[in-house]
């Protein structure tokens, strides 16, 4: 419990200074979003993943508080998939290189043994697309980094609740690291999260959420789930279905995500986040419920209600799809990379 303390307190105060180092060399090299006529730093997702890193492999290390089975290699992958977020950062990546990357290095982390073929493919196929889904949350200030901090508390009650020990301090200590990221993105952000910290996020908050449920019936595991990834899962519908029915391609940016529409109700950048993290917290609440056998599995319909509920009226929310509007108000490289 101390240990955990204080690696959570170190992991906060590193992020918070690393974030803040890393801003002019991010500048510098280039390496920017545009965000309303303003030029984002992309290296922030680096601090995150870096202290993350540092700080549980000293206690991994040291014997301190050890990973776990698993747990260790599951932290690698997530590196290695932050890595390649990295490249895109920086240079071009077409999206079925990240995809094929993160299936990759789910396909190295699922514990086949406890979920069996069946559970073990559709793990995959989770893993990869809460993936993407949290990369899709990164397209306004702050908002992937609150869904993350809030997503890995949940998380991390249910490791703990299943008394893996060395899996809920990674994810207090990715939690912390976030929060000190979380320091310099609120808006206006100083620096942004990037393909790099988003897909390390998502992928290692779905990857632990496996863990956690590996062993339990595919019925329950998928409502948890569902619960602990319902804003990121909510925010990649909405898009899916806009673009389908304007029948614009999936892999042209534009301002049709949640806070966008949000903003377009009249709700300031800030508001549309702290809103979004409410809900966020609700439907992670409910879902650490169910895990802890606290509430039914009834309680989950009311969130996928809650979802579907949001999903269609923002869905009737007009948005500006303009060329010029698109370079403007939506997260979009300076350089020409990751789509």
């Amino acid at each position: 419990m101390l240990y955990g303390i204080a690696a959570a307190t170190a992991a906060l105060f590193l992020a918070a200074v690393l974030a803040a180092l890393l801003r002019v060399p991010a500048l510098r090299a280039g390496i920017v979003d545009r965000r309303l006529h303003r030029r984002l730093p992309l290296l922030g997702g680096v601090a995150v993943v870096t202290v993350t890193c540092l700080v549980a492999g000293a206690g991994q290390w040291t014997g301190v508080a050890p990973l776990g089975d698993g747990v260790d290699r599951l932290l690698v992958s997530a590196a290695l998939v932050a890595a390649l977020g990295l490249v895109a950062d920086v240079w071009r990546l077409r999206l079925r290189v990240l995809v094929a990357g993160a299936a990759v290095a789910a396909a190295c982390v699922v514990p086949y043994d406890e979920t069996g073929v069946l559970g073990g493919v559709l793990a995959l196929g989770w893993i990869v697309a809460a993936t993407l889904a949290f990369k899709g949350l990164d397209h306004v200030d702050g908002l992937a980094g609150t869904v993350g901090v809030v997503t890995a508390f949940g998380a991390g009650a249910c490791a703990a609740a299943e008394i893996m020990d060395g899996l809920a301090v990674l994810l207090s200590v990715f939690a912390a690291a976030l929060t000190g990221f979380l320091m310099h993105n609120w808006h206006p952000a100083r620096i942004g999260l990037g393909t790099c910290g988003s897909l390390f996020t998502g992928f290692l908050l779905s990857s632990s959420l496996v863990f956690t449920r590996a062993g339990y019936d595919l019925g329950p595991s998928a409502a948890v789930m569902f619960c602990l990834g319902a804003v990121a899962l909510a925010d990649a519908l909405l898009v899916v279905l806009a673009r389908g029915f304007a029948r614009r391609s999936l892999l042209r940016r534009g301002p049709d995500h949640l806070a966008h529409r949000l903003r377009r109700l009249g709700l300031t950048p800030q508001a549309s986040v702290v809103l979004l993290g409410a809900g966020s917290f609700s439907a992670v609440l409910v879902g650490v419920l169910v895990h802890t056998g606290w509430t039914g599995e009834g309680a989950v319909l009311w969130v996928a209600g809650g979802v579907l509920l949001v999903v269609v009226v923002l869905l009737g929310i007009p948005v500006q799809s303009s060329r010029r509007t698109e370079s403007t108000q939506v997260s979009g490289p300076l350089r020409v990379r990751n789509g």
